[in-house]
């Protein structure tokens, strides 16, 4: 399982992110916050709570409690690549 080992805040809604299988990529967290809706998500959305975010067992977290898995981070960094 690809886990998450490191995030650096980019520019924005822009991450920079190191996985477990020694890959990294960027993450654009605006593309993915343009297509999904719900209350812990809101918060993302000012780019200053955004860049609060941390690694915590692998997963990328942020203070409300969201957490989105190192595997599904590494699928779309690797989709954003190849598009």
């Amino acid at each position: 399982m690809i886990k998450l080992l490191d995030v650096k805040p980019l520019k924005g809604h822009s991450l920079e992110l190191s996985f477990s299988d020694h890959s990294q990529g960027v993450f654009d967290g605006a593309a993915y916050l343009a297509t999904r809706q719900g209350p812990l998500l809101d918060a993302l959305r000012d780019p200053a709570y955004f860049g609060r975010c941390f690694v915590d067992a692998g997963a990328l977290c942020w203070p409300n409690g969201l957490e989105l898995s190192g595997a599904r981070l590494h699928e779309l960094v690797n989709a954003a690549q190849v598009a």
